[in-house]
């Protein structure tokens, strides 16, 4: 029997090219692999079942605000560790690492801006820093926010995006849901317009006061909105929860908002309702 003898060396191939890191994202929800900077020019928004990714405050900025015309205001402000807090970490350290993380001081950011020329004033949340949790910042930011609403006589938009309220102040975060809903009755009475826009997830302490309060209330597509989370809900029940529960599209079903807006559709739908309502 012969044998087969390689008369020449292996063949050599190119070293293995790594895909460079963040070039594509995974759609959660229908598992399409996207290309980055594609699902970037879409708003962060799948293209195959139109799934809404959590974006950060200034993603929101970027496509909802007139081109350089917003102001932030107290851009600096920190929450204080009040109680030396500590459970896997301190409360310092933690803080600390989600300044770093995301580049943010809190999980809000405000200030003055026009949308197509109509002059607001916008709070947006960042679910990134430490779960866009409720603090004595977030609770300051937006009764801030909406004293200069209610000065300047202009609209107050607030984009919500909150597990609830932030666990290391205790009371003192407990305390924003009083104030937050105080400041805006005020605004209220002036007959001053405020929208809430709710995006994934609206939960805790934010559907417990100001997110609610909208004289309009806007949810994007799929966004958990609710008090405690399914899981929780399902435990306590010992029940299995109906498909779609706490999903806007069920929330704007059972009458808790007044619509559920496309991502790419924010600004014109937020147009027409203050020129409607000003």
């Amino acid at each position: 029997m012969a044998w087969f003898k390689r008369s020449k060396e292996n063949i050599i191939t190119d070293s293995k090219k790594d895909t460079p890191e963040g070039l594509w994202q995974k759609c959660p929800s229908c598992g399409e692999i996207l290309h980055a900077q594609t699902l970037i020019e879409n708003l962060s928004v799948c293209s195959k079942c139109n799934y809404h990714f959590r974006i950060s405050s200034e993603e929101y900025f970027s496509f909802l605000l007139d081109d350089r015309t917003f102001k932030e205001y107290d851009s600096k402000m920190i929450s204080k560790d009040f109680l030396n807090f500590v459970d896997t970490k301190k409360y310092k350290d933690r803080i600390k690492e989600a300044i770093k993380t995301t580049g943010l001081k809190d999980a809000i950011r405000y200030g003055t801006a026009e949308i197509n020329k109509i002059h607001i004033v916008i709070a947006c949340m960042d679910f990134g820093f430490i779960g866009g949790s409720i603090g004595s910042v977030v609770g300051e930011k937006i009764a801030r926010a909406t004293d200069v609403a209610l000065n300047k006589k202009i609209p107050l938009i607030i984009i919500s995006s909150s597990g609830g309220a932030r666990m290391m102040e205790a009371a003192h975060s407990l305390m924003q849901l009083a104030k937050t809903s105080s400041r805006l009755n005020k605004l209220a009475k002036a007959k001053i317009p405020y929208l809430s826009i709710l995006t994934d997830p609206t939960t805790g302490g934010a559907s417990a006061s100001f997110s609610m309060l909208g004289d309009v209330h806007i949810a994007e597509p799929g966004a958990l909105i609710g008090f405690a989370g399914p899981r929780v809900i399902k435990q306590t029940i010992n029940k299995e929860l109906p498909e779609g529960f706490q999903k806007a599209e069920t929330v704007l079903e059972k009458g808790f908002i007044d619509m559920v807006v496309p991502r790419k559709d924010l600004k014109q739908t937020i147009t027409r309702l203050l020129t409607l309502i000003k």
